[in-house]
C-alpha cells in the first residue's frame, strides 16, 4: 500500500523532469526553434509524450510555437523568468542597494524596470515606510512602453524611429486601456520628458498614483532600464517632488557607475 501511494508522486516528478528537459532543449535552440520531430529525436521520448508535455509548457507560457515553421521557441513567461533571475547576478543585484536607499529616504515605493520589446517589465518593487501606498505596479507587471514613469523614461530614451514603432505597435492597447495616453498624448509626454530630463506621471494611469522616473544607461550608452518612484499625489507636490527627483537621479548615477565598474572588471 505504501508503494502504491508513492507511485503518483514519482510519476509526477518524472513528468516535471521530462518537461524541464524539453524546455532546456528548446532554450538552447530558441533562436531557430526545434520542430516536434527534432524534439522527439533529441529527447528520446515518444511523440505522444513530447506533444503532451509541450502543450503543458505552452499553457504556462514557457513555450510557444511559430505559426509558419511550426517550430517551438521559448515563450514570454520564460523570458520574464529570465529577467527576474537577474536579481542574483545582473542589473537588479547592482541596483538593489539604491532601491532600498530610495525607499528608506523617501518612505515611498522604488522600482526597477526593464524594456521587453514594446513593453516595460517591473523587476523589483521596494516599499517604503509610509502607510499609504500606491499599488499600480508590482514585480512582473508589464505595460506598454510609455505607461508609467519608469516606462515613459525608457521610451523617451529611444531614437525617434523606435518611439514611433512602439507607439504604432501598442496603439490599440493604449486607446483601449490608457485613453489619456493614446495617440499624440504619449508623443507629447515623450517630448516633455526629453526636455526636462526625467519622466513624470501625474496620475495618468490611476488618479492618485504619481510617479517619477529616469532612464538607466550602460557604459556604452545603451538603455538598460529605468529607476522610478511612486507615491500618492499629496506626497509629490513641490518642493518634495524636487527632493525626490534629486535622490532618484543620485541613485541612478550610482547604478550606472556600478554598471561601468562591472564592465571594466570583465574587460
Amino acid at each position: 500500500m505504501k508503494h502504491d501511494r508513492a507511485e503518483p508522486v514519482i510519476g509526477g516528478a518524472q513528468s516535471v523532469d521530462r518537461a524541464l528537459s524539453l524546455l532546456g532543449l528548446i532554450g538552447r535552440h530558441s533562436a531557430q526553434g526545434l520542430t516536434l520531430t527534432a524534439l522527439v529525436g533529441q529527447s528520446g521520448l515518444n511523440k505522444a509524450t513530447v506533444r503532451r508535455l509541450l502543450l503543458a509548457l505552452m499553457r504556462a507560457g514557457l513555450v510557444e510555437q511559430a505559426p509558419d515553421s511550426r517550430a517551438y521557441h521559448l515563450g514570454s513567461e520564460a523570458y520574464l523568468l529570465g529577467l527576474m533571475a537577474q536579481g542574483r547576478h545582473g542589473l537588479l543585484s547592482l541596483a538593489m542597494d539604491s532601491l532600498q536607499q530610495l525607499a528608506r529616504s523617501t518612505g515611498d515605493a522604488a522600482f526597477l524596470s526593464v524594456r521587453r520589446g514594446v513593453y516595460a517589465v517591473c523587476l523589483h518593487r521596494e516599499d517604503g515606510t509610509h502607510p499609504i501606498r500606491t499599488y499600480a505596479l508590482m514585480p512582473g507587471g508589464h505595460h506598454p512602453l510609455g505607461v508609467g514613469a519608469g516606462s515613459l523614461a525608457m521610451l523617451a530614451a529611444l531614437p525617434d524611429a523606435e518611439v514611433d514603432a512602439v507607439i504604432a505597435a501598442t496603439a490599440d492597447e493604449l486607446r483601449e486601456n490608457y485613453p489619456r495616453l493614446g495617440g499624440e498624448g504619449l508623443r507629447a509626454h515623450v517630448t516633455r520628458t526629453r526636455a526636462q530630463g526625467y519622466a513624470l506621471n501625474p496620475g495618468l494611469i490611476f488618479e492618485d498614483s504619481w510617479g517619477l522616473g529616469v532612464a538607466l544607461h550602460g557604459p556604452d550608452s545603451r538603455l538598460v532600464g529605468a529607476l522610478s518612484l511612486a507615491a500618492i499625489e499629496s506626497r509629490m507636490r513641490e518642493p518634495r517632488r524636487s527632493e525626490m527627483l534629486h535622490a532618484l537621479r543620485a541613485q541612478a548615477r550610482q547604478i550606472e557607475q556600478r554598471l561601468a565598474q562591472g564592465h571594466t572588471d570583465h574587460a
